[in-house]
């Protein structure tokens, strides 16, 4: 790498070159006011016996994009920690979505973007799954139920278990998000960094979250420290790695580039 006034595809290759983003984990969620989502996961993580637990704990969470969805999702599926989980999304291969015995937490995100043959392998899957003692099922969604557009059979299932909104953050719960993204990485700002990136940049922490890794790489780059002066020269440069990530919710780690 050229560390010394580099050219503008070295830049772009730096931005390319980032580490990934922490692993996704509940304990970095930043919940806010989604409290009681975030403890209604933790508890299905805890054993219940196949005598008398449920036949199925069913969970539907939906929010805006940045809500924090899919990082939820991540990090339940990493926190299993064990090969009884199937995580799904709308590019999931419709194979994925046949019933299996062996696994025991299934998780599907956007399910508001499933096109017509997952949608109906998805209904057969939540039918499947009625019988089956311990079983977990979690959806997430950009809307609730019963607006979404897709087959009412799935629509109705979706609403059967336990239905939560995923609020967005506020001001100050955002900055807490980018104060541990930037201590995650050991990064030193001025206090009045964090302020102007909440007032100038797209508020998608997924977004935020990309800029703070790109300006990090720049700053090292120039072996600069991160300033607001350095901050706003960079946000003049057109690199990649800067644009609106995808849904993910709050904080190091929950935003998903």
């Amino acid at each position: 790498l050229q560390l010394l006034a580099p050219s503008a595809h070295a830049l772009n290759q730096l931005v390319l070159d980032l580490a990934p983003p922490p692993q996704p984990t509940l304990d970095n969620f930043v919940s806010g006011v989604n409290g009681e989502a975030l403890a209604v996961l933790h508890g299905l993580l805890q054993p219940v016996s196949a005598s008398t637990g449920a036949d199925l704990r069913a969970v539907y969470l939906w929010g805006a994009s940045g809500s924090g969805r899919s990082h939820l999702l991540q990090a339940l599926a990493h926190a299993r920690g064990a090969t009884d989980v199937r995580l799904l999304d709308a590019q999931s291969p419709a194979t994925e979505f046949l019933y299996d015995p062996s696994i025991r937490f299934w998780l599907l995100d956007d399910c508001d973007r499933l096109d017509a043959a997952r949608q109906e392998v998805a209904f057969h899957l939540f039918t499947a799954l009625q019988g089956s003692r311990g079983a977990v099922w979690v959806a997430t969604g950009a809307c609730p139920p019963a607006a979404m557009t897709v087959m009412p059979e799935l629509a109705t299932r979706l609403g059967w278990g336990l239905v939560l909104q995923l609020h967005p953050l506020s001001d100050d719960d955002t900055a807490l998000a980018l104060s541990r993204t930037l201590a995650e990485r050991g990064v030193a700002t001025s206090a009045d960094l964090i302020p102007w990136l909440m007032a100038h940049a797209p508020r998608n922490l997924g977004t935020l979250r990309s800029l703070i890794d790109a300006l990090d790489t720049y700053a090292l780059s120039r072996k600069r420290g991160i300033t607001l002066p350095l901050l706003r020269e960079f946000m003049q440069l057109d690199l990649p790695g800067t644009g609106t990530a995808p849904d993910t919710g709050t904080v190091a780690g929950n935003d998903l580039p």
